[in-house]
């Protein structure tokens, strides 16, 4: 069921998704015009409203955000920068990203298999719609060419997280205390990332 409301004097559409096997509600931003609650099959347009009137807040804090996130037809992210696409002279993205990521992630390896003695069989680079980095049994490193949208810091921490893996393939204490030895910081930097997701 889908139906409007006002919030600071923009009309937003809202999707409501009952569903037979949700115990608790959902309420998501999915654009700036946009939001969906997804929640149990007896919970109302007017339930939705409610819930949309205790959140008013977080709404508009969050639905600002993802405004100041949209990019123009134009725009692209590049280390967390809104940059023009004119400029690059792109004609597809992906490309783009793939390439210039192949200037980075080698280096940032480099440095930190020597620092870890941990060293891949392989990398390679993908675009993936979830994970960011991973690494197989083979110690093959794999590198998520969106990374390239966002800081370098962070691909650098993605970095050490896949070769910490080539030691433990799990996230056990003993591999996060590996990750935080060459990356001290990395809860914060995986709130920031979060933040800009």
């Amino acid at each position: 069921m889908n139906f409007e409301i006002e919030l600071n004097n923009t009309i937003i559409k809202v999707e409501l998704e009952n569903r037979k096997n949700i115990k608790h509600c959902y309420l998501r931003i999915l654009k700036q015009n946009l939001i969906q609650i997804r929640a149990n099959r007896y919970f109302t347009i007017n339930d939705a409203k409610i819930l949309i009137q205790n959140r008013k807040k977080w709404l508009e804090e969050n639905i600002q955000k993802v405004k100041e996130k949209a990019l123009n037809e134009d725009e692209f992210l590049l280390f967390g920068r809104k940059e023009n696409i004119s400029e690059f002279n792109i004609k597809n993205l992906d490309n783009f990203y793939k390439n210039e990521i192949k200037k980075y992630i080698p280096d940032l390896v480099e440095k930190y298999s020597n620092l870890m003695k941990l060293y891949p069989t392989k990398i390679s680079y993908r675009k993936n719609k979830r994970t960011w980095g991973s690494c197989n049994y083979k110690n093959e490193l794999n590198f998520n060419i969106l990374l390239m949208k966002y800081p370098l810091f962070i691909a650098e921490y993605i970095v050490v997280h896949e070769l910490a893996h080539i030691k433990h393939k799990n996230h056990s204490k003993d591999f996060w205390n590996l990750v935080e030895k060459y990356s001290p910081n990395y809860k914060e930097i995986e709130k920031i990332f979060k933040s800009l997701l």
